[in-house]
């Protein structure tokens, strides 16, 4: 069995990288480097200390056309999710059924699916 390997860095270890970001000894990506430490977690690092204005800002520009589309397409994503969760249901509903009836009819379920499938490719 393969374990994997925690690694726990100290509030001392954590301060002293954000003080090296912040007083211009290295930029997170040389301080990732030499420390061997993500970017993610020098920036959380980061956050968790206060000092937002060290991290990289992100600005995005956009045409109102294109907020639009992604509204519209966040819209379709919940939608189809929603679709999906309804059809799952009703397979579900389907399965429960079919297996009542096959019960009710005194067949194995399994026999039957087998006898559909070879009906389905013999058809083929």
């Amino acid at each position: 069995m393969k374990r994997n390997t925690v690694k726990r860095y100290s509030e001392a270890f954590k301060q002293q990288i954000v003080k090296e970001v912040e007083s211009g000894q290295g930029s997170v990506q040389e301080l990732r480097r030499k420390y061997g430490l993500s970017a993610n977690t020098i920036q959380y690092w980061i956050k968790k200390v206060g000092k937002l204005d060290l991290l990289p800002k992100l600005i995005r520009v956009e045409n109102p056309n294109e907020k639009d589309q992604i509204k519209e397409l966040q819209r379709q994503v919940r939608q189809l999710k929603e679709s999906l969760a309804d059809t799952q249901v009703e397979s579900l509903i389907n399965r429960s059924y079919f297996e009542v009836v096959c019960e009710d009819q005194g067949l194995n379920p399994e026999e039957v699916k087998k006898k559909l499938q070879a009906k389905r490719s013999s058809k083929l």
